[in-house]
């Protein structure tokens, strides 16, 4: 596995258990359907989170929640839209986003609840 790869799953555990430690329950990780993957779908409350985890060594390109292109979207919009209706459950569901930056040996998290909308 590639370092980006091993860097990418310690990413999502990362994200995972600033969840859990936020007061979320895990519903499912790597949630695939079709095309599509989630990372990690959460719940807290009502409240069903998508969640989208970005996890890079270095943001001097571009920020890392922007690298979420419109064909992203709409494959996790599909897959959450699947995951909803095979679980048969009626709760509001959100798009959230964790991006996870390490600089040398220090992690900086950032959640972005809402980070997009779909129509």
């Amino acid at each position: 596995m590639g370092k980006h790869n091993e860097f990418g799953k310690e990413g999502e555990q990362i994200a995972v258990d600033f969840l859990i430690n936020k007061g979320y329950k895990i519903k499912y990780r790597n949630y695939r359907y079709l095309k599509a993957e989630i990372d990690v779908i959460t719940q807290k409350g009502g409240i069903l989170a998508i969640v989208e985890v970005r996890a890079r060594s270095n943001d001097q390109i571009i920020p890392i929640a922007e690298t979420i292109t419109a064909k992203k979207i709409k494959l996790l919009v599909m897959a959450a839209d699947h995951y909803v209706t095979e679980q048969n459950i009626d709760v509001e569901v959100r798009f959230d986003v964790i991006t996870i930056l390490k600089n040398s040996k220090i992690f900086k998290i950032e959640h972005l609840e809402s980070a997009f909308y779909h129509f």
